[in-house]
């Protein structure tokens, strides 16, 4: 199914100008339609996906015969999640319990995020030895690992030579530069060090480096050039399915703990990093955790309701003085139709545009250097829902009206979303927003254990997102402690608050119930979707509080009550 050219794969993939597609059985994969595109078979994911490549310039061609599909095949942009923890979380009891002695042994946790340094002391056993089993840098070139084309592995064999030697990073010049990575590898996984201990000191670690996003998707979704820590969710699907891969060899069970996500997507847990991960949690011995993000008080996301056909509303957006590019994404149901037209701060009017699927109208303001470009795709696959996107480039500070027309409407309900903290001026904000339905794609992927976190030294909630999904659905499924959390930076020690760091700690969890269940026999069939049921099950809730609800979920990860719970039965 390759096309037809002369250039290797992997000197394909490096061109600045091929950009991955995500693919899936049953979704333009007919051998007619990847040769007329020249589209380069790459890697298999497990559930019928597959990452394969194409030059840039081909999108715009394929569009006709692919219409909204087209959508779904190409990956969206995500960022890190950031902004007395194992004590409350129930694990120290569960660590220091001599009847339960969990404390990750045989298993492994797997990150997909900045990296790792395996040169600290977290990451080294007492005879020198290193936990971490593969490194897969996909920012550098080396050797690949098989079937993925691009990038450097590298074993524990070679790390372990590295740490022998006087100068490690000569023989393995993987870094962490961010440090993200490193800290939540700490956080879940740390051997213990003083005072300082990870969630699962005995699992052991697979990391993985993800690579920037190209250039054709910081023009597509108007991120600017500034921000680096900026991934593709095809990246991201590489890199869990190559622990998936490692795990399978290993022949050990695995957490993975994603700490990325993005406010573009459907919210529905319908795209296709989403449908991946719902897969995988149902297999035994995978266990996947999500952070929920920290966006419910960011004025990122705005929604509302028209009632009949005919009617329409306004929603207001502040635009800071930055004058950054904004991209708006809008997504109102299946049942309906809605328009919009865009009104400037001076007053200038972009008129309804009429919805068809596939228009692209674009337009220059008269009175200021601002550019409006406003699309229509529906029905999206999925739920077959209608996407609306916004783009302003270059725009006046002040305040922009979009006025939402419901031409068809049953339902009514719309939303809107900013870009993920970081990726635009933090002025940019909705002046009504709602912290509801803020959950970061892919954290809304049905089976996934999807955490907020709180502050667990006065059990307040910290400002992560909020429940629901757009399905709806009934999220986070809990909360861990987030804020203040210990852990190993590459310059250190220092401290991290937001729903990574609660990420991190609900993955060591899970590595211990994995220990429990898989590696010590006691269910042997466990998979991610039933560890997340009994991590609900054993939640602390506040009996003032009513519960599920969406800011706490079922309560707060409380691993040793689980355990508690599951025993006898």
């Amino acid at each position: 199914m390759n096309g037809k050219s002369e250039m290797p794969l992997e000197d394909f993939i490096a061109r600045p100008d091929t950009i991955p597609l995500i693919i899936r059985d049953g979704i333009l994969i007919s051998e007619d339609f990847m040769l007329r595109h020249n589209i380069r078979t790459g890697t298999s994911l497990t559930g019928d996906y597959s990452i394969d490549y194409v030059d840039r310039g081909q999108v715009q061609d394929m569009i006709p015969q692919a219409g909204t599909n087209i959508l779904t095949m190409i990956p969206i942009v995500m960022g890190l999640l950031d902004q007395q923890s194992l004590e409350d979380a129930g694990i120290m009891q569960v660590q220091r319990n001599p009847y339960l002695d969990l404390r990750g042994r045989g298993t492994l946790i797997g990150f997909v995020d900045t990296g790792i340094d395996y040169t600290m002391d977290s990451f080294i056993y007492e005879d020198g030895s290193s936990k971490i089993k593969y490194i897969w840098d996909q920012t550098i070139k080396g050797t690949a690992p098989a079937g993925f084309h691009f990038g450097a592995e590298y074993s524990d064999e070679e790390i372990n030579r590295a740490l022998q030697s006087e100068n490690p990073l000569e023989i393995i010049p993987h870094r962490d530069t961010v440090g993200h990575g490193t800290f939540l590898a700490s956080v879940a996984a740390g051997r213990e060090r003083g005072e300082y201990i990870g969630a699962a000191p005995d699992a052991e670690i697979i990391a993985v480096k993800l690579k920037r996003a190209e250039p054709y998707f910081y023009e597509t979704f108007l991120v600017p050039e500034q921000q680096e820590n900026v991934y593709t969710s095809s990246s991201i699907m590489l890199g869990i399915q190559y622990i998936i891969n490692k795990a399978a060899q290993l022949n050990r069970p695995v957490a993975i703990c994603i700490a990325v996500g993005s406010n573009l997507g459907s919210h529905d847990g319908f795209s296709l990093i989403e449908e991946f991960l719902s897969r995988i949690s149902n297999t035994i011995g995978i266990a996947v955790v999500c952070a929920a993000g920290n966006e419910s008080n960011t004025s990122r996301h705005a929604t509302g309701r028209i009632m009949n056909s005919g009617e329409s509303q306004n929603v207001e957006l502040s635009a800071g003085n930055r004058m950054e590019d904004i991209f708006l994404n809008m997504w109102s149901g299946a049942s309906d139709r809605m328009a919009v037209s865009v009104r400037s701060p001076t007053g200038e009017l972009i008129p309804k545009i009429p919805v068809r699927s596939g228009t692209s109208y674009s337009t220059n303001l008269v009175l200021e250097r601002s550019r409006v470009i406003i699309e229509y795709y529906l029905p999206v696959r999925g739920g077959g829902d209608q996407l609306t996107l916004i783009k302003i480039l270059n725009p006046t500070p002040g305040i922009w009206t979009i006025t939402i027309y419901g031409e068809i409407v049953l339902d009514g309900t719309y939303h809107i979303w900013l870009p993920l903290t970081g990726f635009l001026d933090p002025d940019t904000m909705f002046l009504t927003p709602s912290p509801n339905c803020t959950i970061v794609t892919p954290a809304a992927a049905v089976g996934v254990t999807t955490c907020g976190a709180y502050d667990s030294r006065n059990n307040s909630l910290h400002a992560s997102s909020w429940g629901p999904t757009r399905l709806p659905m009934m999220s986070p499924d809990l909360a861990a402690p987030g804020v203040n959390v210990a852990g190993v930076f590459p310059s250190g020690y220092g401290r991290m608050s937001g729903t990574s760091a609660a990420a991190a700690i609900t993955a060591g969890a899970c590595a211990l119930m994995l220990q429990w269940g898989i590696v010590e026999g006691n269910e042997t069939s466990l998979t991610g979707n039933r560890i997340r049921a009994n991590l609900i099950r054993g939640c602390s809730r506040n009996p003032l509080e009513e519960y599920p609800n969406v800011q706490w979920g079922y309560g707060r990860l409380n691993l040793y009550n689980s355990l508690n719970i599951i025993r006898p039965m």
